[in-house]
């Protein structure tokens, strides 16, 4: 009975511990150089529904990210896709099999939002189940300061467009295959993610290599 009740504290412990190393994922520096000519993207970019499950790397996911709407002038904090009157109320959140995380973009780091295999609340399509990676792209309508109600959904829908194109060109420039959807239910994405209810699910993006 000892036996058993020591087995059990020593596997709540090592689960603790599991927990406390996934909470945060800490990205390398994203590589800023290197990659496709830009004519070569626009020539390859494409949308595709193949993906293997094979994982992307931690330096392939932070290039990503970066590339999607990362910082790119420190020194005036401005990003890789644009956004009117300089918003950027635009978070990515990373949907893995481990969990979803929200993107840091100031660390590197994606932090944990909630633990567990949510792929298949990410779309209603089979392959959104099978890729390695599903982006959530989040827009904080909060920071629309003097928007009209009506005119939210165009800038969201806009700022949400530049940054999934960024991601087709990352992906024709890295050999990954992409496809930018919307067919997913989200209100019921929007409550798993915790979301408040200024905070609009605009586009979800799958990412991965192309089936074997």
């Amino acid at each position: 009975m000892k036996r058993n009740l020591y087995t059990l504290l020593i596997s709540l412990m090592m689960t603790s511990y599991i927990f406390a190393q996934d909470s945060i994922i800490q990205l390398p520096a994203p590589k800023m150089h290197g990659g496709d000519s830009i004519m070569n993207c626009l020539k390859n970019r494409a949308t595709k529904r193949e993906y293997s499950n094979k994982e992307l790397s931690l330096q392939t996911l932070s290039d990503l990210l970066w590339a999607a709407n990362g910082i790119n002038r420190p020194e005036d904090k401005k990003r890789t896709a644009p956004t009117a009157r300089n918003w950027q109320d635009i978070d990515l959140y990373v949907v893995l099999h481990s969990g979803i995380y929200l993107w840091d973009d100031s660390s590197y780091q994606l932090k944990l939002v909630k633990s567990g295999d949510y792929m298949r609340e990410t779309g209603k399509q089979n392959f959104v189940e099978e890729a390695p990676l599903n982006i959530i792209i989040v827009s904080n309508t909060s920071k629309m300061d003097g928007v009209a109600k009506d005119q939210i959904l165009l800038y969201a829908g806009l700022h949400a467009g530049y940054i999934s194109q960024n991601l087709y060109l990352f992906c024709a420039s890295e050999g990954l295959n992409t496809v930018a959807r919307h067919y997913l239910d989200i209100e019921k994405l929007s409550k798993i993610m915790g979301l408040k209810a200024d905070q609009l699910v605009v586009l979800a993006q799958t990412v991965g290599f192309p089936a074997e």
